[in-house]
């Protein structure tokens, strides 16, 4: 049964609420917790029962962060580096051009400087290179090292790490293994086949970052000391939502500490990213996602391969403004691109028709470092996993990002083994390919075909899952901060959407890119302003900025609006319906 009567939004969508099993879970953590029905709301929806309410909203590291020494490889990867350390031996870092690559490497360097040692950073270009170690780059590393780290990558390298000879590899990695490893010293890597799994939502970062606690356990067995793991946070934090890995168990704490850590504002780079993104606020999940992450991965898609691991790297604040200046450069290029290409892949797969398993759109000259976000607007707008591949020749390099349910990398990884692709792989919700232009089709029916058989073909239009309903008067700046104790918000752990009924609109304006800034008033003296980004795009703009005063139903998410040092609170709003079309 649809939330208030609401079947087809103004964008087409029906509204759903709570269940009433979880209504009756929320209600029993309010008499139990005496917590704010809202945030009981989101627990319910969480699992969270009443006993564990208190340790959900304060996660320690402590308890949650797991014993590195279950993951295979982890004693003799963090002995490795500690000999190289120890040695003074000649380490190299080869790092994915992302931001989880970038973070794993300023991991690796910040960790080694103050160990007093330094490191030789690689990061191969993204069009010339492609994704991952390759011979001719290994091979000259290993020519003057001692120790090669893959990070973000090497899982399934085999013959560049095979090329480097005597140089020992460790890989810190987190894609999806194949049924053999490389020929390294050692494989790190939750999502390696002979793994069981339980940690395969770490990106790299993390993964990286608990080689690190086990060097430092291994240091203090050896009456060493290391140094200070809680002050890298703010990277893997940024790694952790920049990947888009689930914000649930260590994930979530490491994400909560790291934007602690981010507010001290100790790290040149992200300083001067943040301070360039214009970011007004404390660092939070969405900033990270949306702000400093596109600037960061701007450099990797169409720039300078190694900027975001040299900006999140560098102690010089002068150096720091020019790369974070540079990468924000990079990111309003890497938008005109993307809008050319999204619009062009949008034609094509509804062309095609999305009523398919998978939605795909493939063209010549696509620029390579676009793809994997415009499949990311491919999926949202069809509800689809979906593939967009740019030609060069005969040779297609493409990226797709999956719908949550539905392993895409593991598909992908297959039908490469079964010789439709050049080569292809990744994790579940996001993966790349490179396939030659006459098996295009025959590989993407027969990516359809696996994909469906998870259940991506039965995905109907997104519904919208709202929490629960608010008035505008119990939409305080103490109830968003308490909100906000449930989080962070992101993949695997959605931000609380509410619904507020029956408002009228009492001012209405259009304020930058077709944005909507809109006040609601529920005829009672109580009100609440809200902003809709991109509401000129569909009918949410037109139709709420009427003067006709029609009373709405509007839905969204809560943040705190800071203005000339005053708090007050605003809706994200992201749907809106005519209360009378109930």
């Amino acid at each position: 049964m649809s939330f208030l009567g609401v079947e087809s939004s103004l964008t087409g969508r029906r509204w759903l609420g709570p269940s009433i099993e979880l209504e009756r879970a929320s209600e029993a953590l309010a008499q139990g917790t005496g917590l704010a029905r809202p945030v009981c709301q989101v627990l319910a929806r969480r699992g969270v029962p009443a006993a564990e309410a208190q340790a959900f909203l304060a996660p320690q590291l402590r308890d949650l962060l797991p014993d590195p020494r279950t993951l295979r490889d982890m004693e003799r990867a963090a002995a490795r580096v500690l000999a190289a350390v120890a040695g003074r031996q000649k380490i190299a870092v080869f790092a994915d051009y992302d931001v989880d690559g970038g973070s794993s490497a300023a991991l690796l360097v910040s960790w080694l400087r103050a160990l007093g040692r330094e490191a030789t950073v690689y990061v191969p270009d993204r069009i010339d290179e492609g994704y991952g170690p390759n011979v001719p780059a290994m091979q000259a590393l290993a020519k003057g090292h001692d120790l090669i780290i893959c990070v973000d990558c090497g899982t399934l390298s085999h013959e560049p790490i095979a090329a480097t000879g005597n140089t020992d590899v460790v890989v810190l990695d987190h894609h999806l293994g194949g049924e053999t490893l490389p020929d390294a010293h050692a494989v790190v890597n939750p999502n390696r086949q002979d793994e069981d799994g339980s940690l395969g939502h770490l990106c790299a970062a993390a993964v990286v970052f608990l080689m690190l606690v086990e060097a430092g356990r291994q240091l203090r067995e050896a009456g060493e000391k290391g140094p200070d793991l809680l002050g890298m946070l703010d990277l893997v934090a940024l790694a952790t939502v920049a990947d888009v890995a689930p914000l649930v168990g260590v994930n979530r704490a490491l994400v909560r500490q790291g934007l602690r850590v981010m507010a001290r504002r100790d790290r040149p780079g992200l300083v001067a990213l943040a301070d360039v993104a214009r970011m007004d606020s404390a660092p939070s999940a969405y900033a990270m996602g949306f702000l400093l992450g596109p600037r960061i991965n701007a450099g990797g898609r169409i720039g300078k391969a190694d900027l975001g691991a040299r900006l999140l790297s560098t102690l010089d604040p002068h150096e720091a403004q020019a790369l974070a200046e540079r990468l924000d450069t990079l990111n309003t290029e890497r938008r005109a691109i993307e809008e050319a290409v999204r619009m062009a892949a949008l034609d094509q797969a509804e062309a095609r028709g999305t009523d398919a398993p998978l939605a795909w759109a493939a063209g010549e000259g696509w620029h390579p470092g676009v793809v994997g976000i415009v499949a990311s607007r491919l999926k949202e707008t069809t509800n689809r996993p979906a593939v967009v591949i740019g030609f060069d020749g005969d040779e297609g390099k493409g990226s797709g990002r999956s719908v949550t349910g539905v392993d895409l990398g593991a598909s992908i990884q297959r039908i490469a083994g079964e010789g439709l692709l050049v080569k292809g792989g990744g994790h579940r919700m996001a993966a790349g390919l490179t396939v030659m232009r006459d098996q295009l089709d025959p590989a993407m029916d027969r990516l359809s075909d696996l994909l469906g058989r998870q259940g991506a073909g039965s995905l109907g239009p997104a519904d919208l899952r709202l929490d629960g309903m608010l008035m505008p008067g119990a939409a305080t700046v103490e109830l968003v901060e308490a909100l906000e104790t449930a989080g962070p918000f992101g993949a695997g752990a959605s931000a609380p959407r509410f619904a507020l009924p029956d408002l009228m609109v009492r001012h209405a304006r259009k304020v930058g890119s077709g944005h909507l800034k809109v006040s609601l008033t529920d005829g009672m003296g109580q009100s609440i302003d809200a902003i809709a980004f991109g509401a000129f795009d569909g009918p949410i703009g037109a139709t709420l900025a009427r003067k006709d005063r029609a009373r709405v139903h509007v839905a969204g998410r809560l943040d705190i609006n800071t203005w000339s040092g005053r708090q007050s609170v605003q809706l994200r709003l992201e749907d809106a319906a005519l209360a009378t079309s109930g």
